[in-house]
This record gives structure tokens, C-alpha cells and sequence, in this order.
């Protein structure tokens, strides 16, 4: 698997575990998604797999271009910062490395400028 790919994967897993931890927590849901929380699952995934820019960035928050429609981008803005801190102790390997990579990203692009 080339990085972009890799790259790509790993960004559609995190959100999609946020969106699992977020539907679980607010909606109830014990396996699955609620329908509403499904469609926002999708929508994220299919923006990731068209996403234009993923060989030179790690994650849409560090992204100049926002392709969410404004419903979506406000409803993962939501579901982003519930599930944000609590991802560190439902999934602390992937929160943590989240976090390094976007840090990684935010000084490199500070960097070129």
C-alpha cells in the first residue's frame, strides 16, 4: 500500500471511529449506526477517497480547501468535538497518533511559509 493510500485509510478509520463513539454515546446505538450518523459516515468517506490534496496533508482539519457541504462540516464539527477527548480512552494508540501526525503537519505547513 502506498502512503497516500495508507494515509487515506487511516483518516476514513479515525473518523469513522468517532462517528461510532459519538452515534453510540448521543444516539443510543449499541451496534451500527443510527441512519443520520451512517449518511455523515459515507459523506466523510467518500470526500476522503476524492480528496485531491491527501500526498501533502495528514488530516482535513489541517486542509486549506473545505469540500463539506455546510450542513455535513457542522455536523462532524460536532461529532469531532465530542468524540476528540474521548478517543484517548476508548482508542489511545490511534488518538495519540492522530494527534502527533496533525502536529507534524501543522509545523511543517508553518515551515514552507
Amino acid at each position: 500500500m502506498d502512503s497516500t493510500r495508507s494515509k487515506r485509510e487511516r483518516e476514513k478509520q479515525i473518523v469513522s471511529e468517532m462517528i461510532r463513539l459519538y452515534c453510540r454515546k448521543r444516539h443510543g446505538t449499541r451496534t451500527g449506526l443510527c441512519p443520520e450518523c451512517a449518511e455523515l459516515d459515507a459523506y466523510a468517506r467518500t470526500r476522503s477517497d476524492r480528496c485531491p490534496f491527501m500526498e501533502t496533508k495528514t488530516f482535513c482539519s489541517n486542509c486549506k480547501v473545505h469540500c463539506y457541504k455546510p450542513e455535513m462540516r457542522e455536523k462532524i464539527r460536532e461529532v469531532m468535538r465530542f468524540s476528540g477527548p474521548r478517543m484517548l480512552f476508548h482508542h489511545p494508540v490511534m488518538a495519540v497518533r492522530h494527534v502527533i501526525e496533525s502536529k507534524r503537519e501543522q509545523k511543517r505547513m508553518e515551515d514552507r511559509k
